[in-house]
């Protein structure tokens, strides 16, 4: 009598429903419109947008730092001295008084909010059973995340060079401490700033998106993001560190003056970056790691 082995069981390509494709499921698109849809993302987006014309007006009330006497001091350029001096001025002066807080909000709002938004609203489970692919999700939610991130650091500076244009004029980019840019330079030139200060906000990135995949309140992530980078900006101004400050993102966060200066200056933002960038890929790391093994329930 002859004996059959029993058939193997269906490969998971033959038992997905036809057409599927696991690098198909929530496309890019389909994610920034969700996201670009939240109230959040508009009033960051206004908010932003309002700050060069608040700048504007404040400076047409009080008068500019330098007419009263300048606001410098603890040895750093003060770039709000020759904040009126031209277009080039203002965004630089824009980037400079939002650099260290501001613009580490919307960065730990559109990645700390996007994983812990959904199991807070009790939709992760679903997006998971759809099926989307864990990996895949937190990469299009990531991917989102940054691009809205950046797009913010875009906004500010590109609306201040449009609003100061038209304010106080078109002219080279002055500095505090002498010197000058022509203004056909120092476009690229805050351009590299912006692209600089994405990278320095790397490390807020990927802090508040690893917070995310943890918890399913969103503003427990978020708001740990900016505590913990409130912290990093403390610790730095503690300068019984000595040399241990180095090995700090927050120790870093304005090398990009050296951009705007004449002679172009590397040193700083490469440590900066290369330090940042090394912290967020830890991070990311853990946050793909963590959420490949956790238990969804909501």
């Amino acid at each position: 009598m002859s004996t059959t082995s029993p058939p193997a069981p269906p490969s998971p390509r033959e038992s997905a429903a036809p057409g599927y494709r696991a690098g198909r499921t929530l496309p890019f698109l389909v994610e920034a419109k969700r996201q670009w849809k939240r109230r959040r993302t508009m009033v960051m987006a206004i908010i932003l947008g309002a700050l060069p014309f608040v700048l504007i007006a404040a400076f047409a009330i009080g008068g500019t730092p330098s007419e009263r006497g300048g606001g410098g001091g603890g040895g750093r350029i003060n770039l709000m001295d020759t904040a009126t001096a031209s277009g080039a001025n203002f965004a630089a002066t824009c980037l400079f008084v939002s650099a260290g807080f501001l613009l580490v909000v919307p960065v730990a709002l559109f990645c700390g909010d996007t994983v812990a938004s959904e199991a807070n609203w009790s939709s992760l489970r679903y997006l998971l059973a759809a099926p989307v692919p864990r990996a895949r999700l937190l990469w299009s939610k990531l991917a989102v995340a940054l691009s809205f991130s950046l797009a913010a650091m875009v906004l500010l500076p590109l609306v201040a060079l449009i609003a100061g244009t038209a304010a106080y004029g078109w002219g080279p980019l002055e500095m505090p401490t002498g010197g000058a840019l022509p203004a056909g330079t120092a476009v690229p030139r805050i351009a590299l700033v912006v692209a600089y200060l994405f990278l320095s906000q790397l490390i807020t990135a990927a802090l508040a998106f690893w917070l995310s995949t943890k918890t399913d309140a969103p503003l427990g992530a978020v708001g740990g993001a900016v505590g913990l980078t409130i912290v990093g900006n403390v610790l730095d101004a503690v300068t019984a560190l000595g040399d241990w400050r180095d090995f700090l993102p927050a120790h870093w966060q304005f090398a990009w003056v050296d951009a705007l200066q004449p002679q172009l200056e590397w040193g700083g933002m490469i440590k900066g970056s290369a330090i940042s960038v090394t912290y967020a890929l830890i991070l990311f790391a853990l946050a793909f790691r963590g959420f490949a093994r956790k238990d969804i329930v909501s």
